[in-house]
């Protein structure tokens, strides 16, 4: 008998994942009066930007940082519309600038805050004959019309060169924004680029001193305000059509329900599976970039150790790829360094520990064909790996110049394997599928894709895919 005493109900809309887009779809139903339920096949909300805990440690998964950060009343800017459309007051999400981060390359560095006039001064300085083509490309940036649902396909990469003659700046924009939402390899779409470039370098970075629980916290509880239902370890196991429109949804449990629209955040490939459509084109479509991440809790507080940044984007070449390694189960020659203790919290609060996070680029299948001894060598050699690659690009005052000057309190790490597991995300591809839904819709009237797979990545870009799937196709009426 179906455990989740959800058989036979019929609903307004019913929203597959609750992660950051399923819980803002939710949230906007619920302020138009909708009835929704969000069904959740694991324990936790935040799908891809969530959290664990370990012998009383809590490790955030995803959260480097909230991009698109502006200051309380700056009008215009996706978090001030996101936060109005929600009806969340922006105190809720406690958030704190960064210090500063940094683009780290072999033969030059480039230092950028929360205020885009540093970024520019640091290109003009390192770049001086490139500066004027920077401000060019800057402005096309900041007039593109880079939401458009009908936009088509731009090569990202074959556009900035065309601003640019030397290689070396080019890659050092592409790094920050391909690691923070690329889904294809070694290029991008120059719409998304912009998106991303605004999003990290006209706005900012910032965090809750709590981390991402912050963030859910503060969903869940405005959807529960608005009698949402919530029902976790309760997932969809397929989707049934008739007439080319969804006629009803039978879960995990065998329990079956009816919905008038659905919203599925589960990922394009992943919902097409769900409706026995994985035909030849659909299963192509399948995301090919993941990551590992390790993370390290330390005794001292960085800054103690002399670092400083808050993240480092991190290249070991001067010629930056970005694609699942050919030959090993990952690639180290580049990657993202995240210290959690480097924002401006109030009142001089920090976290308890310091912690250092290193996420580099894996092989989206061969973590998944190790035996489990295999697959505990492989985490350990890879994590030692990481850990001396960022040690030679952070500032080190141990004597031995690959081992943390710090005693270590606790450590994990998360590969593709993890990432499948606690989201569904076929081959934990990060960012989904190559080739993006932009207008939510699918091959049955009233099934749409919202979250990764719709397009705008990051925290704020899935809650505003959210909102946006859930204007357009259920309140436009």
């Amino acid at each position: 008998m179906p455990s989740s005493n959800l058989n036979g109900k019929h609903f307004e809309v019913v929203i597959i994942g609750a992660g950051m887009a399923g819980l803002a779809s939710g949230i906007r139903l619920g302020l138009a009066g909708k009835e929704s339920i969000i069904l959740e096949r694991h324990n936790a909300s935040g799908g891809l930007n969530s959290f664990y805990s370990i012998d009383g440690h809590k490790y955030d998964v995803g959260l480097h940082a909230l991009t698109n950060y502006v200051e309380k009343g700056t009008k215009g800017t996706p978090l001030t519309k996101l936060l109005r459309q929600l009806r969340i007051p922006y105190e809720a999400l406690d958030l704190s600038p960064q210090v500063q981060s940094r683009i780290h390359f072999p033969s030059c560095e480039l230092v950028f805050k929360n205020e885009f006039s540093h970024l520019e001064s640091q290109v003009a300085e390192q770049f001086p004959n490139e500066i004027d083509g920077f401000r060019k490309l800057v402005e096309t940036i900041r007039t593109l019309d880079a939401f458009n649902l009908g936009n088509q396909f731009i090569s990202a990469r074959a556009t900035i060169r065309s601003y640019f003659k030397n290689p070396l700046l080019e890659s050092m924009l592409l790094c920050p924004t391909m690691y923070y939402g690329s889904s294809t390899e070694e290029d991008m779409d120059f719409g998304q680029f912009a998106i991303l470039f605004r999003s990290l370098f006209f706005e900012g970075f910032a965090r809750p001193l709590n981390g991402v629980r912050t963030i859910i916290k503060a969903l869940q509880d405005k959807y529960r305000s608005l009698g949402g239902i919530r029902k976790m370890r309760c997932g969809v196991d397929s989707i049934v059509s008739e007439n080319n429109s969804v006629r009803h949804l039978i879960l995990d449990d065998g329990a079956i329900i009816t919905a008038d629209k659905i919203i599925s955040t589960a990922g394009i490939v992943e919902t097409m599976r769900m409706c026995n459509n994985s035909s030849p084109e659909v299963e192509d479509n399948i995301g090919r970039l993941s990551f590992t991440e390790t993370i390290t809790l330390f005794e001292d507080q960085p800054k103690a150790l002399g670092w400083e940044d808050t993240i480092i984007f991190f290249n070991t070449n001067d010629a930056f790829h970005y694609k699942s390694p050919d030959d090993d189960l990952v690639d180290p020659r580049s990657g993202v360094i995240c210290l959690p203790n480097n924002y401006a919290y109030p009142n001089g609060q920090n976290l308890e520990h310091g912690i250092l996070r290193i996420t580099a680029l894996a092989h989206t299948e061969d973590w998944f064909k190790l035996d489990p001894e295999q697959y505990k060598i492989k985490k350990e050699f890879w994590f030692n790996h990481l850990q001396s690659v960022a040690l030679k690009i952070l500032p080190n005052q141990s004597k031995s110049p690959h081992t943390l000057p710090s005693k270590i309190i606790a450590q994990d790490m998360f590969t593709p394997k993890t990432v499948h597991r606690f989201t569904g995300h076929i081959n934990g591809a990060i960012y989904g599928s190559r080739d993006k839904v932009k207008g939510g819709e699918t091959h049955l009237d009233n099934l749409f894709i919202a979250g990764t797979d719709q397009g705008f990545l990051g925290i704020i870009g899935a809650m505003l895919s959210g909102i946006s799937m859930t204007n357009l196709h259920c309140l436009k009426d």
